[in-house]
Formats: C-alpha cells, sequence, structure tokens
C-alpha cells in the first residue's frame, strides 16, 4: 500500500481506494467467483486446492480460512464481493454486518433502523485519546 492517507484515521473503516483494490484484486476474484455454483461446488469439495488457483497472499488466505471478515476488508477485500463468500456459508448479509460489528443479528438490525451508529466518537482514531 502507499503511505498512509488522512481517511485510514476512521475507526473500524477501510476505505476501498484504488490501493485496497490492488492489493485484493486476486482475493476478490476468488469471493466473486463464488456466484457460480460449479465454483461454489469446487471451493466446498476441496478448498485448499480452490484457494491455491487465486494467487492472493497468505494473510488473505488465511483471513478467507478463519472467515476474518474485517481483516479480509482491511487486505484489499471489497464488502460486496467478500459477501459471496459469506452467502457460500449460509450467512445473510444483516448477519455478516452484525458479526463485522461484534453485534447480534437483531441488535444491529434495531441499530440500524434507530438511525445507524453515532457518529460522536467514531469521526476519528484522535477522539478516543485520553485529553
Amino acid at each position: 500500500m502507499s503511505d498512509p492517507k488522512e481517511y485510514e484515521d476512521i475507526p473500524g473503516t477501510f476505505v476501498f481506494d484504488a490501493d485496497r483494490s490492488r492489493q485484493g484484486y486476486h482475493l476478490n476474484m476468488f469471493c466473486i467467483s463464488l456466484r457460480l455454483q460449479e465454483s461454489r461446488d469446487a471451493f466446498k469439495a476441496d478448498p485448499e486446492a480452490y484457494l491455491a488457483t487465486y494467487p492472493m497472499s497468505e494473510e488473505q488466505a488465511q483471513a478467507v480460512r478463519d472467515r476474518a471478515w474485517n481483516r479480509m476488508l482491511e487486505l484489499g477485500g471489497n464488502i460486496y464481493y467478500t459477501a459471496k463468500l459469506a452467502a457460500n456459508d449460509g450467512i445473510t448479509f444483516q448477519e455478516l454486518a452484525a458479526l463485522m460489528t461484534h453485534m447480534g443479528s437483531e441488535d444491529y438490525r434495531k441499530m440500524m433502523f434507530e438511525g445507524g451508529r453515532s457518529i460522536e466518537g467514531n469521526r476519528s482514531k484522535s477522539e478516543w485519546e485520553d485529553k
């Protein structure tokens, strides 16, 4: 990745920019391949062999193995592509978002219906520093 960007200070957020797009290309191509039944079948039959057909980094492959959803985003995954892997595992988008925010699915749903997470204390990691 290139030099740190100002927006990398947003807590819990990995902005999918051009650098992350390049970093995550093979991870995202793996994930989007799961839209096809034949790919899902091949992945289910032999996950390691199927993963090996995509030249992603070992960190990315391990994040897939661990279903480390936030780590996948940090390593260049696009949420809409990684959601294909979640769907392959029988996880809905709402359930995925809840997992990624460390909330129960119903708590996440309730929070979103109530307008989402407060921006107070969530705009910059600097807000977390003791003053």
